[in-house]
């Protein structure tokens, strides 16, 4: 008895046409992410709210454009959200979100309107570990916003806004406001490398967590977690 171990078959290859067709449905993703994909990210979505979360991580000018942002808005309140520095060159670590609430009140916001949110935690996770302590910030302070305008930068916003809007309770909307600092988006952002950077960290991100949620096993808004 003969033992045949494989089949021929006929395998469909596809015409010109059929290849043309496999190339435009593969490219036009690729085409609309090249030219619209940093201004899908960077967005600007304000609701109506009481408080403003600003991100401590993007700077000293980032929170003077957040303090122009709180005045306009007639926020009630404004949040620092951020963990501890990450450099293993410094002696002493110091923490993104304290920093930025003594920014803010050194620009002249008075200090019973500013709350610091500082995360613990600034390995994994870091923007949901940020979120989380936001979250526990708002019930400390007996503060329930029907809604709440998320400050980052640039193209971070919109991964900003998603992880945000999953520690919060359901009953608070979130919002955000994507600061872009002056001249930063002259010219395509493939001529610059600080923007290639950021918006292929931000695809990658932002897809990461919206399909997989970055790898985490619950949204609880619990803030003593190793991840």
């Amino acid at each position: 008895m003969k033992i045949s171990l494989f089949k021929n078959r006929l395998v469909p290859v596809p015409t010109l046409a059929g290849l043309a067709c496999l190339l435009l449905l593969a490219g036009t993703p690729l085409f609309w992410w090249c030219f619209k994909g940093e201004s899908f990210f960077c967005l600007t979505e304000r609701y109506p709210a009481d408080g403003l979360v600003l991100e401590g991580w993007i700077g000293i000018e980032g929170a003077r454009a957040a303090k122009t942002e709180f005045e306009q808005g007639h926020y009630r309140y404004i949040i620092t959200a951020g963990g501890p520095t990450n450099s293993r060159w410094e002696a002493e670590r110091w923490n993104f979100a304290t920093e930025a609430s003594r920014v803010l009140i050194s620009l002249g916001i008075p200090s019973k309107q500013v709350i610091a949110a500082p995360a613990t935690n600034s390995g994994n996770h870091r923007t949901f570990e940020s979120a989380a302590f936001v979250r526990q910030a708002l019930e400390k302070h007996q503060l329930h916003p029907a809604s709440l305008n998320v400050f980052t930068l640039g193209a971070h916003a919109r991964r900003s806004r998603l992880v945000f809007a999953k520690a919060m309770p359901s009953s608070i909307q979130v919002g955000v406001v994507s600061w872009i600092p002056p001249g930063f988006l002259q010219g395509p952002w493939w001529q610059s490398s600080e923007r290639s950077l950021d918006l292929i960290k931000e695809t990658i991100g932002y897809l990461f967590e919206l399909l997989l949620n970055s790898g985490r096993t619950s949204n609880a808004p619990a803030v003593e977690r190793n991840e």
